[in-house]
């Protein structure tokens, strides 16, 4: 089988907050075309690692090479340009509740191209077609439910058709139904457009219905990478014990409260 292209590489990430360490010693390959699922509990740096693939932060020490390039040092112009090639969906949607639907999605084509206005209106409505929301492109997010709200925010992080889109937790807050229409998203959304998605998640039933690979992060370290079926099958038992939700186990829920409260503060 031929190896596919790598197009994000993290090589001994460390990130330290004052005498905290987030991040200790990360590794993660993640290929061309696949979903890359990162999961772990609250306050096990899921949420921070992601901010430096970004280049959000920059690493205490480490580095991390994005479409081959090492983005570790870059800033400005530069790491714009590789941003470019990028696409995010936020957690809580991040639309702007002064424009209408349409005016969230055409934002990045308004400000990264010189694309005319119809042409433009013409990209809005078929990326909102991808995601099933034509036709509400003159609403405001004010007039649309929550579920709705991310599927513009997807729309929007397609927008520029991007070689990779990264999610943060895409199901916080949807009810079952919707969280699954999310997910089917995802999947159809990398198949149709050829893309990397990577995925920060803690839901469960999300990370299995939509992964290739996935990675265990625990206490700022990689447990283990395996596919959906590899980690179901996983002899660690901080592993087992996250993806069944058993409250015994390695991972203490008093724990998980301190790192969460000290990541909060800290």
């Amino acid at each position: 089988m031929e190896e596919r292209e790598t197009v994000i590489e993290v090589t001994d990430l460390v990130k330290k907050f004052g005498d905290r360490t987030v991040l200790n010693g990360v590794n993660l390959k993640i290929s061309k075309g696949e979903t890359f699922v990162i999961m772990g509990g609250s306050g096990c740096g899921k949420s921070t690692l992601l901010r430096h693939i970004i280049g959000n932060l920059k690493p205490t020490s480490g580095k991390v090479c994005l479409l081959g390039t090492d983005i570790t040092g870059l800033e400005g112009a530069q790491l714009d340009e590789i941003r470019k090639k990028i696409g995010m969906s936020f957690q809580s949607s991040a639309l702007f509740d002064s424009m209408t639907v349409g005016e969230n999605v055409s934002l990045p084509l308004r400000e990264h191209t010189v694309l005319e206005k119809n042409i433009i209106d013409i990209m809005v409505t078929m990326k909102l077609e991808l995601v099933g929301l034509r036709g509400f492109e003159d609403l405001m997010p004010s007039e649309i439910s929550g579920g709705m709200k991310k599927r513009v925010g997807l729309a929007r992080a397609i927008a520029m058709d991007p070689q990779i889109i990264f999610y943060d937790e895409p199901t916080a807050g949807l009810d079952p139904i919707m969280a699954a229409v999310i997910d089917r998203l995802i999947v159809d959304l990398s198949r149709k457009l050829s893309i990397t998605s990577v995925v920060v998640t803690h839901d469960m039933k999300s990370v299995m219905g939509i992964a290739d690979r996935i990675a265990m992060l625990h206490e700022g370290k990689v447990l283990e990478v395996g596919t959906p079926e590899e980690i179901r099958n996983s002899a660690n038992q901080t592993v087992r014990q996250f993806i069944n939700g058993s409250f015994d186990g390695p991972i203490s829920f008093f724990q998980q409260k301190d790192d969460y409260l000290e990541q909060l503060t800290g």
